[in-house]
């Protein structure tokens, strides 16, 4: 008989999760992993909002100082890379799951 396996406990623990009703574990986890996914995408499009917007302002000649685009480019860069490797490990994740033989 397989038995349920256990949520594994953090030795410290930041935050508690809170309860909204009956919610298994696991449910629990894959809803906080695909949080982390909506919040990296919210910020690849808020970033990228601002740097269109700071690209636009600079070519009409209203932004009064050009390293703000640089800074919300660079911005929407990282944005992207985290986005990108999250998408990675989440695969590799994924992959790793799929050859582990019950």
């Amino acid at each position: 008989m397989i038995s349920n396996i256990e949520q594994i406990q953090p030795i410290a623990r930041v935050k508690e999760p809170e309860k909204t009703g009956a919610v298994s574990p696991v449910t629990g986890s894959f809803e906080s992993f695909g949080s982390i996914f909506r919040s990296a995408i919210d910020n690849v499009k808020t970033t990228d909002a601002e740097k269109t917007q700071m690209q636009y302002q600079l070519s009409v000649g209203e932004l009064d100082n050009p390293a703000l685009l640089m800074i919300a480019q660079s911005k929407n860069q990282i944005a992207v890379d985290l986005l990108v490797q999250l998408r990675n490990k989440a695969l590799d994740a994924y992959s790793e799951i799929t050859r582990i033989s019950l």
